[in-house]
């Protein structure tokens, strides 16, 4: 899957499933995906799983801490989990349905009230993903990571 079919097919149709209609949101979440997929050299080692690199206890916490909250968001999410496999191994939902893991990694950013620029801006949004996804790691690590958001976001918006 390229760069536009995962935004077109994926990211686009999952934000909107979720109310959200914001192509700045969608870059946001193209960026994260380049940076935290598995094809960056900066993540090799992560702990984390699927194309957003959200590990088990993020993934818990926003089922345990924010979606517990909010049922009828909760239920929706839900909705984009597979009937069977979500309640054997939730996790690994999250390696394999990228629609599921699209919505939880926009919930991590939702969970902290960001607020999105107007205009896609790469330094903003390389700042929000620092402020949601960078925060568990070191700050050495986050630092180059950040450096890598920005080489990967234009990276990735030239390929689309």
């Amino acid at each position: 899957m390229n760069v536009s079919e995962l935004r077109e097919q994926i990211i686009g149709p999952t934000l909107k499933y979720l109310g959200i209609t914001s192509s700045v949101a969608e870059e946001l979440l193209l960026g994260t995906a380049a940076l935290e997929s598995k094809l960056n050299p900066l993540c090799q080692g992560d702990d984390g799983l699927g194309i957003y690199q959200i590990t088990p206890d993020q993934h818990r916490q926003i089922w345990d801490q924010y979606l517990a909250f909010k049922p009828d968001l909760a239920s929706k999410v839900r909705g984009l989990a597979s009937q069977h496999r979500f309640l054997q191994d939730p996790d690994k939902e999250l390696s394999w349905n990228l629609s599921y893991a699209t919505a939880i990694a926009w919930l991590i950013y939702q969970r902290e009230e960001i607020v999105l620029p107007k205009h896609s801006e790469v330094h903003q949004l390389g700042q929000l993903w620092l402020k949601c996804f960078g925060k568990n790691r070191s700050s050495d690590k986050s630092e180059r990571r950040f450096n890598g958001w920005l080489t990967n976001y234009r990276r990735s918006l030239a390929a689309a």
